[in-house]
């Protein structure tokens, strides 16, 4: 049982890896993954500290409304695309076997490149962009750091075969949430000039606003070697919007869409992991993440692009000693990109924003207790 419950707190450590796509969440870790703890340092009542690295990447570019992709996008080549690398930071510190504080902050590298944010989407007849000329925008830094603290619900010195966590968690706005970048435009004798002026949110470092997050994990051994996992987030962020006008050059502000919304987020996971021996083990489960278009607490109004995903997701870890990693490509089965509150205020009921999605994403981790 020890290595089949180690082998999940590998899988645990490589997640969670939100932002897969323009559905605006933010990049930080889900579920205390820096506290959980595997039965082998349950028997050590000493204090323990654990160090955590992991690597987050993924590629979107399929628009979807809803859940229709919209294949002409892609067809003729007015996607946007985002690329996104992000290296997340983290330390945990655990008092007892049931106890356990963690931090965890994300360093991020993003680039977008599309037509519409520069001379625009070509139009027929129109004349505007015949070249299909795309440009990039980029932000990198810091994201926003979230600090957590998580319990054992059940006595781990038992080693039972069921066992839960709960979780409090704090975000911090540490990341730029209004982050710049020079965007290319055409005068009116169809000469480039540029203006600075905020990115698009999906890249934004930060979301400008304190969040309080409840979170939970476990596991349940069904066998020998195999185990079921299970982990949920929810991120509660009051604060409507941030104060950062999207499109500062514009001539008036659009009081709803205005400045960019700062908005929950939620995701969970459950799966099954196998034991192959030799500290191996292999993972293969479901997952969900994504953005709501209303918030539980504070007010919905801003700019936000709601919507969820849903992916297969296998995984491999690997444990030797007190050093583990392990690696997770989820796969998008379903992807939605619901109806924003803006959206939702079409008295005719036609109002319906897109959003850009990546077709799988990975994440790859690796952790030192001392």
């Amino acid at each position: 049982m020890k290595r089949i419950i180690y082998s999940l707190i590998c899988l645990f450590l490589a997640n969670e890896a939100f932002s897969q796509g323009c559905v605006a969440v933010r990049h930080m870790s889900c579920a205390a993954t820096n506290s959980l703890s595997s039965a082998e340092y349950f028997k050590q009542k000493n204090a323990q500290w654990q160090l955590s690295m992991g690597y987050r990447y993924f590629r979107s570019y399929k628009h979807f409304v809803g859940d229709e992709e919209q294949t002409q996008r892609v067809e003729q080549g007015t996607q946007v695309i985002n690329l996104s690398h992000a290296l997340d930071l983290g330390l945990s510190y655990q008092p007892n076997a049931r106890l356990s504080f963690s931090i965890n902050l994300p360093i991020q590298f993003n680039d977008r490149s599309s037509l519409y944010e520069h001379y625009g989407n070509p139009a027929a007849g129109s004349g505007i962009n015949p070249d299909q000329n795309r440009f990039h925008t980029q932000s990198q830094g810091i994201g926003d750091m979230r600090l957590s603290a998580s319990y054992w619900m059940r006595n781990p010195y038992k080693l039972p075969k069921f066992n839960f966590a709960l979780g409090l968690g704090i975000k911090l706005p540490t990341g730029n949430y209004g982050a710049t970048d020079e965007f290319h435009k055409l005068n009116k004798e169809k000469q480039d000039y540029t203006i600075v002026k905020p990115v698009d949110q999906s890249i934004q470092l930060g979301d400008g606003g304190v969040g309080y997050s409840l979170e939970t994990q476990g596991y349940w051994q069904i066998a020998k070697k195999t185990t079921v996992y299970f982990n949920g987030f929810y991120l509660f962020n009051p604060k409507e919007t941030n104060g950062v006008v999207r499109s500062p050059e514009a001539t008036t502000i659009d009081l709803v869409t205005g400045s960019f919304s700062v908005s929950d987020q939620f995701a969970g996971r459950v799966g099954f992991s196998q034991s192959i021996g030799n500290g191996l083990s292999i993972m293969l489960g479901g997952r969900l993440e994504g953005v709501p278009a209303i918030d539980v607490f504070g007010g919905s109004k801003g700019f936000r692009r709601p919507g969820y995903i849903v992916s297969v997701e296998p995984g491999i870890a690997y444990m030797k000693g007190k050093f583990s990693a392990a690696a997770t490509v989820p796969y998008a089965l379903y992807r939605n990109r619901t109806r924003s509150y803006a959206d939702r205020l079409d008295p005719l009921g036609l109002k319906h924003g897109d959003a850009a999605f990546a077709n799988y994403l990975v994440s790859v981790n690796v952790s030192r207790w001392f």
